[in-house]
């Protein structure tokens, strides 16, 4: 055999171990990660959370259906439910567990497993004080994530609701109960705020759905001036349309932690930038499936606040909001509230 046709053979026979492995690459299926997402909340409450969450991880390559599918168990508010959900997912052997809700669903799934990694999307307690991570900068176990560390926001709440309406001097106070956060800042946070705004509050709680029309009846009767709304725990959240249906029929100026309430028709709303927190969920869920270990990651806590003001509501309920307020506000709602 010539010298030509031995250089011939030899490329042919190379260009087919080539091709022979391109086609043994290519049908190879793609690596498809399992996402469990565990809230305390209901499916309609945590939309906006849940599609900011897919469409920050969609920028980051994960498209669902694709290259990540994504378990959603929601409890509905029933706390008692968590621990199951979050065991049926630890069955089907997701790579992570995103929980969202705040202390329940975290507490949940941390007692589910201690292997597979836990991603927090905010509220809740300190994790350190709540046993979920040794610090903030080496969480040391499988939780680890975002964290709305922020004390001081309650009496800015407060602040703003003073602003707002100047002629307040008292305001109720409606919370979770049974929700841990909650209940430390209505207990511990808020009377220290208050009394440097010359505001008496009055804590009103709620355990379940079924307390609405009692709580509601008795701030009829011992009528204050304003509503402050510990936003913290699903029998808030998922009863949101009626909280804001309360104030607005009683036109009481109300102040929020979730913009989705002002949304809704609520007033103002003071909290971390909801979008910015959904990219830091997506930037550890991201890390963590590239190899990263939580308890080498971080956790992190807002760094940008945004003040949501519903105009639509102040002319309803017969407010003027100060314009020195208005051009602070991160976005004013002029529409009509739903």
């Amino acid at each position: 055999m010539g010298s030509m046709k031995r250089q011939s053979l030899i490329w042919l026979l190379a260009t087919a171990l080539l091709t022979t492995s391109s086609l043994a690459e290519a049908q190879q299926p793609k690596k498809v990660y399992r996402i469990g997402y565990l809230v305390s909340e209901d499916a309609a409450s945590d939309s906006a959370r849940a599609e900011g969450i897919r469409l920050a991880l969609r920028e980051l390559g994960y498209i669902e259906g694709q290259n990540i599918a994504i378990e959603y168990r929601y409890s509905e508010g029933k706390r008692g439910r968590l621990p199951e959900l979050a065991a049926e997912l630890v069955r089907l052997k997701v790579d992570i567990i995103v929980a969202g809700g705040g202390d329940p669903s975290i507490r949940a799934a941390k007692n589910a497993t201690k292997t597979i990694p836990i991603v927090m999307t905010g509220g809740g307690l300190d994790p350190v004080e709540a046993g979920y991570v040794e610090s903030l900068a080496r969480p040391g176990g499988n939780v680890t994530g975002f964290t709305n560390l922020t004390r001081e926001l309650g009496g800015k709440r407060l602040e703003l609701l003073k602003e707002a309406v100047p002629r307040i001097a008292s305001v109720s106070v409606l919370h979770d109960s049974a929700n841990p956060a909650s209940v430390r800042e209505v207990k511990e946070l808020l009377p220290v705020a208050a009394r440097a705004l010359n505001l008496t509050i009055q804590p009103r709680e709620v355990r379940a759905a079924d307390d609405y029309d009692g709580v509601f009846d008795a701030m009829g009767k011992q009528r204050s001036d304003g509503l402050y709304v510990a936003s913290s725990g699903p029998i808030i959240v998922t009863n949101q349309e009626r909280i804001v249906n309360f104030a607005l029929k009683r036109r009481l100026p109300s102040v929020y932690g979730n913009r989705q309430f002002v949304g809704a028709g609520g007033l103002v709303s003071y909290g971390a930038d909801q979008a910015d927190n959904y990219r830091r969920v997506a930037y550890f869920v991201d890390r963590i499936l590239k190899g990263a270990k939580p308890a080498d990651l971080p956790m992190e806590q807002p760094t940008r606040f945004e003040l949501v003001i519903n105009l639509k509501t102040a002319k309803q309920i017969g407010v003027t909001i100060p314009q020195s307020m208005l051009y602070r506000a991160d976005k004013v709602i002029k529409e009509a509230p739903r």
